[in-house]
């Protein structure tokens, strides 16, 4: 159970942290619970008189809220929360106003009262507790006009009258959703007190904290923390939490040890027998554990729009950490990695390994300075089966250095000229998720979908290979090939995109055996590197021929690239003959001509030119370097015309 302790130790480091208005998904103080969304606010006096209400707007409606452990993870039934909650649990004459649901005001009143007349009872508290006993909330919100009644003195279920007259009550309920299931907040103004909402005041907080602790009576012993004393009692986890990816989520990392489906039956005679955690380390490191994943929520995958597998990454002493699923533009967001560019062919081909490397070097720096050598760094993964049940996926420990050096192994070891869109244009190493739709995405209309289920489990797979420096796999790596060859399937931007991922993955997976730079290597004689470049050159030639003719299709090169890398003698040929037509119209010698005159002449072996032979991924390699040095060279011509006057020579 090491990944409790450490959310436990996140959660104390963080203190200062809780119950933050800055944060959309707050860390909890202990026995507490959000409502994402919250309709009305009553603001009540000192001695408990009701004085104002509002509807609450949507940016403010998130609320925090006392909750026994039953409340927490309650679906339906008798569950209540000790203070704010809907119509049917707080308001007597719920049934009054039509109320269809069953009642539970009693019981909310009862655990109401024992909290406000406990030892640690809140001033704020007994004055929510005076005005509920008065039993006119929902009359008192008619008056207010915040809730509208039909002639019959019933809430209205919906909004029947014009549109431009709607109340905002009705605006704010959900699909579904009637005056009767409205969620209700509290507001007590105090004499000298700022500030009189419940959520944030603390001594309420504290105040519910003693009382509910103070109800506990078995003391078991913490397999946690390991201790069990009288000083220091620990006491049996009645509900673990739910709600950890999303407010939605019910799915929970540890099961409750029931008395009615005999969860340890066979076993031992009672509850308390099982292997238990005390309820209030549980309770902290669960809420540190929503509240990480909530300031990392990028890094939650969705399955039928669902949250399912999320990642997370921390260091215990709250230290903030670099993504790790993060792809090397967002990584150095902080750095200028790269000139803007202002259209597709405005690329830098000088820009090499060892420059990204420095430059990586100097944002992780920054990081190692925060960041101390021997600080805990903790990556978990988490996802769920079941609606109900949630499994610990993925977990490693490692030092700050020694996380910092795995993710600087990563983003080096992948670099590459990446290409996501006309704006996002950079050298580095892809996102997990990305590489999981260059390898498995498939075309829809103009856009490139992936399986959930599949996105999923490449990520999974890929987490090893940048944490713990594992090879990645090489059904990924081939997949990507593959699908960089299969060009005409794809949109342009797509294609592009995939080029990059596939050249950035092979450059890893051979990184023990040799250093692909990211420019063209002119010097490099191997059969697939130099076949890479002759298909490279026929397609920047048919290309520029029919930009100079104003058409606009596809290249030969486009069309037979995936039978070219299978048989590459063959599919040249053709290639070669059908470039013919496309140099007579560029009427002279061109650097065309002259970059495959030069290609021809470092091919060493002819029966190695000769052979028919597949392709290996070096090919791309080559055929990316290939075209980044011939666009650069177009676009420095077509700057020269501009500023001379002169056609470009070619």
């Amino acid at each position: 159970m090491s990944w409790i302790e450490k959310l436990y130790q996140t959660y104390e480091n963080n203190a200062d942290k809780i119950g933050d208005k800055k944060d959309k998904t707050p860390l909890l103080p202990l026995f507490h619970t959000t409502k994402k969304r919250a309709h009305v606010e009553i603001i009540l006096d000192g001695d408990g008189s009701f004085r104002r209400a509002f509807v609450i707007p949507e940016d403010i409606a998130k609320t925090i809220l006392p909750a026994t452990e039953k409340s927490a993870g309650r679906t339906n039934g008798c569950a209540p929360h000790p203070l704010a909650d809907q119509l049917q649990y707080i308001a007597s004459e719920y049934k009054q106003y039509g109320g269809s649901k069953k009642h539970y005001c009693e019981e909310y009143k009862d655990l109401l009262l024992e909290w406000a007349e406990s030892e640690y009872a809140n001033q704020k508290v007994k004055a929510v507790y005076r005005y509920i006993s008065k039993g006119t909330l929902i009359s008192d919100l008619v008056s207010e006009k915040v809730l509208h009644v039909d002639e019959n003195e019933k809430l209205l279920p919906s909004w029947k009258g014009k549109r431009n007259d709607k109340p905002d009550i009705f605006k704010t309920l959900g699909q579904g959703q009637k005056q009767t299931d409205i969620f209700v907040r509290w507001s007590v103004e105090t004499p000298g007190e700022p500030s009189s909402e419940l959520q944030y005041d603390k001594s309420v907080w504290q105040s519910w904290i003693d009382y509910y602790l103070s109800t506990r009576s078995k003391n078991i012993f913490c397999y946690v923390s390991g201790e069990s004393t009288p000083e220091e009692p620990k006491y049996q986890t009645e509900q673990y939490p739910r709600m950890i990816r999303s407010d939605n989520d019910g799915a929970k990392l540890i099961s409750s040890n029931d008395t009615s489906g005999f969860t340890y039956r066979g076993r031992f005679t009672d509850e308390y027998q099982v292997c238990g955690v005390d309820v209030a380390m549980a309770q902290k490191a669960h809420n540190a554990l929503r509240w990480l994943i909530a300031r990392q929520g990028k890094n939650v995958f969705y399955v039928q729009n669902k949250p399912k597998l999320a990642f997370v990454a921390w260091a215990v002493s709250g230290v903030k950490v670099p993504d790790p699923l993060a792809d090397s533009d967002d990584l150095l967001s902080d750095i200028s990695i790269e000139t803007e560019m202002k259209n597709t062919e405005e690329i830098s081909s000088g820009f090499t390994a060892q420059e990204f490397s420095v430059r990586l070097s100097k944002y992780l720096s920054g990081y190692s300075v925060k960041l101390d050598a021997t600080d805990q760094i903790v990556i978990m993964g988490i996802d769920s089966a079941t609606k109900g049940r949630m499994a610990v996926t993925y977990y490693r420990e490692l030092t700050g250095s020694g996380f910092l050096n795995r993710l600087k192994s990563w983003h080096k070891g992948c670099a590459w000229l990446q290409r996501f869109s006309k704006d996002k244009i950079f050298y580095g190493a892809p996102a997990p998720k990305d590489i999981a739709q260059a390898a498995y995405g498939t075309r829809d209309g103009d856009l490139v979908k992936v399986d959930d289920n599949l996105k999923k489990a490449t990520v999974e797979r890929i987490m090893p290979c940048i944490i713990e420096g594992t090879s990645l796999p090489w059904y990924i790596v081939y997949s990507c090939i593959k699908k960089a060859t299969q060009r005409q399937n794809l949109p342009d931007w797509a294609w592009q995109k995939n080029l990059g991922i596939a050249c950035g993955l092979y450059r890893y997976y051979f990184k023990e055996k040799e250093d692909f730079t990211m420019g063209l290597n002119r010097e490099r004689k191997t059969r697939d590197y130099l076949y890479g470049r002759l298909l490279a050159v026929a397609d920047c030639l048919e290309g520029y021929a029919l930009k100079l003719s104003n058409e606009s299709r596809q290249t030969n090169a486009t069309k037979l690239m995936q039978r070219f890398a299978e048989r590459p003698c063959n599919t040249w040929k053709t290639i070669e003959l059908a470039l013919v037509p496309y140099k007579a119209r560029l009427n002279r010698t061109n650097k065309y001509d002259k970059e495959l005159d030069e290609i021809h002449g470092l091919f060493t072996d002819v029966s190695g030119y000769a052979s028919d032979d597949p392709l290996s991924g070096e090919f791309l390699l080559g055929f990316h370097c290939q075209r980044v040095e011939l666009f650069k060279s177009t676009q420095e011509n077509t700057t020269n015309r501009e500023e001379n006057g002169n056609e470009p020579s070619e």
